[in-house]
């Protein structure tokens, strides 16, 4: 099994490189969006600072989104996904270890940038950890609960858009904690607990999604 996962780890890794306009969009995007608010409400570091932990999430978020459309879309076009169903190993390890892939190249990239951007936001450095571990923490959820819309939406035409509306209500209650933990520590209130229930929710993303991304798989696949 071990081998298994190996193997698909590093398919996944050959793909991404053979595909460069994938791995890269989303963080482009990332940095254009970030970019384009203090251009928008001017340079101001007050302003930029109070407003910097939301416009940073939601930046990530709507990365994290753009990227999701084709995670299972050229598996389906090749017919691999056919072949990863009827296969007697477990879907939802095998899924796994793609939505893996995708947080590596995609959250996990976006992690590390956070801490430029929210300087150029005017954050303070004391923040910039807090935020860079808030979305560590958030990401991955963010990815796995993405991969169930996108496992549903897998065989439809212009799926996109309904990926947005099924995955976005799912996405408030990380958005909300990450941006309260990021706005905490600007004020000198502890973030723990904040930090506990996202990790709470990647746990639990963890246990569950799987599960629900093969049935999905399944269900668009039989289509």
């Amino acid at each position: 099994m071990l081998q298994i996962v190996w193997l698909l780890f590093t398919r996944e890794w050959r793909l991404a490189w053979r595909r460069p306009g994938q791995l890269f969009n989303p963080l482009v995007f990332f940095a254009i969006v970030i970019s384009l608010f203090p251009l928008a409400v001017g340079p101001e570091p007050g302003m930029l600072r109070i407003m910097a932990s939301g416009v940073i999430w939601v930046a990530a978020l709507l990365a994290t989104l753009l990227s999701l459309d084709g995670l299972f879309r050229s598996d389906y076009e090749d017919g691999s996904l056919e072949q990863w169903v009827l296969s007697p190993h477990p879907l939802a390890l095998m899924v796994l270890v793609k939505v893996l892939h995708h947080w590596l190249v995609c959250g996990l990239a976006l992690v590390l940038l956070s801490p430029l951007f929210g300087l150029m936001l005017s954050l303070p450095g004391r923040v910039l950890p807090v935020l860079a571990l808030s979305l560590l923490l958030g990401t991955p959820v963010l990815s796995l609960l993405g991969a169930v819309g996108a496992a549903l939406t897998v065989g439809l035409k212009s799926g996109g858009v309904l990926l947005a509306l099924l995955i976005l209500p799912l996405y408030i209650p990380v958005l909300i904690l990450g941006t309260g933990a990021v706005e905490a520590a600007m004020q000198g209130l502890p973030v723990t607990g904040y930090a506990l229930w996202l990790g709470c929710l990647t746990v639990l993303s963890l246990s569950l999604a799987p599960v629900a991304i093969a049935a999905g798989l399944r269900i668009g696949v039989s289509e």
